[in-house]
């Protein structure tokens, strides 16, 4: 058996992707003290060993790894999922926290190249992790698919035209793959869910830091939001497959 060996995800293999930011680091902890079996992937390969070397760290035991790996290529990403799956014998959940954000101070002053780097970044990454996941996460039975979107998907500014509409794109593919998962698993229902975690926007130490009198109203803190990704394994795939769970209020 993988992982710690002692935690709820004891056993489980869990893939990374956008590991080495913030959101990144605090959901290798996270999971690693649950128990799994963390597979980390990110472009920037200093951060990524030094986000792996953390969890490692703090969570003596944990077997975490990471891998350089392009998800603009779909090639390089099948080769990251076969390989994964090879190495450690199963893979139970892929989160998806690719991010990037551009806007502008009103509409018509988008610029479409913002558009052109969020649709590979936020889109091309999703669709990419999703195709080659979907098989290994559909043979393993507590398999999750994970988004993070943002609440602006659902009620895009007039600056943010580009990032949002990036954003609900992701989401509507990501509720494509859940509906492979419904029909993979028959009258029974699905065994494996793909859902989607809503926030705001995110907040870490470093930042409270750099602005101590900022209130960050309706924010999710990157541990609250690592703990809230751990907790999808608690719930049922019925409950949770092609579902939008929030961890700020509606809009």
């Amino acid at each position: 058996m993988y992982g710690n060996g002692n935690g709820k995800l004891s056993g489980a293999v869990i893939a990374v992707a956008g590991a080495a930011g913030p959101a990144g680091r605090a959901t290798l902890l996270t999971l690693a003290e649950a128990g799994a079996t963390v597979v980390a992937s990110d472009a920037d390969a200093a951060r990524l060993a030094e986000a792996v070397d953390a969890a490692r760290y703090a969570h003596g035991g944990a077997t975490v790894v990471g891998d350089t790996v392009d998800l603009l290529d779909l090639g390089a990403a099948r080769e990251w999922a076969t390989r994964t799956e090879k190495e450690f014998g199963r893979i139970d959940g892929l989160v998806h926290l690719v991010g990037g954000w551009r806007g502008s101070a009103t509409f018509p002053e988008t610029d479409l190249a913002d558009w052109e780097l969020l649709e590979k970044l936020l889109i091309k990454t999703v669709q990419h992790t999703s195709l080659a996941f979907h098989d290994g996460l559909l043979r393993s039975d507590r398999g999750r698919y994970l988004l993070i979107s943002a609440a602006g998907a659902s009620k895009p500014t007039a600056g943010n035209a580009a990032y949002a509409a990036s954003k609900a794109a992701a989401e509507a593919w990501t509720l494509a793959l859940a509906d492979s998962f419904r029909k993979a698993g028959g009258a029974e229902g699905p065994r494996t869910a793909a859902a989607i975690l809503v926030v705001k926007a995110l907040v870490h130490d470093a930042m409270r830091a750099e602005r101590p009198n900022a209130k960050f109203a309706g924010f999710t803190d990157v541990r609250e939001l690592a703990e809230a990704i751990a907790g999808v394994w608690d719930r049922p795939a019925q409950e949770v497959n092609g579902s939008r769970l929030w961890l700020t209020p509606q809009t």
